[in-house]
């Protein structure tokens, strides 16, 4: 294999300082800048499905918006102040048949197909009926949200940031959840299951459906995740003729105090049993899946990682211990 091929398929995390790059990569997180000197220049973001590298363009083209896939022609080099980044020399569209999804777009760690086996394993075992049939109607076979809810993203960045990645996501929550009810038989399993499958509803209205790289739809920029997510299961509840009204206040009372403190978002703090479970192992799937995005990112043979605001530390993997991409 020649030298150019090779770095074709070398994942952008394993590539050396002075690698040269002529592939598709995502691009985002564009920023322009102005020099000392008054000139302008493009801070950015590129990756594929191994993590990303900053990245700076010193003669940036006029336009040059949104994240996209596009091809990209640049060298990686060690910066005394940045680190690790890349130049960029050239942006340039890239033709339709040039982008792979399964090398750019990172994705869940089991088979979809397993992940919606599990989902509907869970559907199943609700045992409430009230709880049951709202849950059948939003996300069981041909439920009104079944379709955009196995695809959507868990987030544009920080963790389960892929299409499957919601599904993903609310698994690990919602069966992290079960487990520690059956140790806590005081805990309404059925209504802290309800709420984990929940929680996060509001973001299937929160980002588009970008394939690539999900961004902010108007009304994720203007009301928010959790407004949007309460408002869905409202009107889902208000529908539901004779829905108990403690059942009902119990269930929106998760999806608006999830995130946990008022600072993080929630509108409320959890004040019921359900809901302080359902917050705590919400936080536990999104900071493991904080460490995945890491270890993706950091090149091979590194056992830490760059410093991570959401961990505002830095991730040891120790060799041994760091798993395939």
């Amino acid at each position: 294999m020649s030298t150019a091929a090779a770095d074709r398929v070398t994942p952008i995390s394993d590539l050396d300082d002075g690698s040269s790059i002529d592939r598709v990569l995502i691009v985002g997180d564009l920023k322009r800048c102005t020099t000392r000197k008054g000139s302008d220049y493009l801070r950015l973001v590129v990756g594929d499905r191994t993590g990303s590298l900053p990245a700076v363009m010193w003669e940036p083209p006029s336009e040059v918006d949104g994240c996209h896939a596009l091809r990209v022609v640049e060298r990686v080099s060690g910066h005394p102040r940045y680190g690790r980044q890349v130049v960029v020399s050239e942006l340039m569209e890239s033709g339709p048949d040039e982008v792979d999804l399964s090398m750019l777009v990172a994705g869940p760690q089991q088979d979809p197909a397993v992940l919606e086996r599990r989902l509907d394993g869970v559907l199943d075992g609700v045992e409430d009926p009230d709880l049951r049939t709202l849950l059948q109607k939003l996300l069981g076979p041909g439920g009104e949200l079944r379709a955009p809810f196995l695809r959507a993203t868990a987030a544009k960045y920080n963790h389960h940031a892929y299409p499957g990645g919601l599904l993903e996501h609310t698994l690990q929550v919602l069966e992290a959840v079960h487990s520690v009810a059956a140790q806590h038989p005081v805990i309404d399993r059925d209504l802290a299951v309800a709420g984990a499958l929940l929680h996060d509803i509001g973001k299937l209205d929160t980002y588009d459906d970008d394939p690539i790289a999900a961004g902010f739809t108007d009304a994720g920029r203007l009301e928010g995740e959790i407004p949007l997510g309460y408002y869905r299961v409202r009107r889902a509840i208000d529908q539901a003729p004779g829905f108990p009204t403690e059942r009902a206040l119990g269930l929106l009372h998760i999806i608006l105090s999830h995130h946990g403190l008022l600072d993080h978002g929630s509108p409320v703090v959890p004040s019921t049993r359900e809901a302080v479970l359902v917050h705590a192992m919400d936080h536990l799937s999104s900071m493991l899946g904080a460490f995945d995005r890491l270890e993706r990112e950091s090149p091979a043979g590194e056992t830490w990682s760059r410093y991570d605001h959401v961990l505002e530390a830095s991730a040891w993997f120790p060799s041994e211990g760091r798993s395939e991409t």
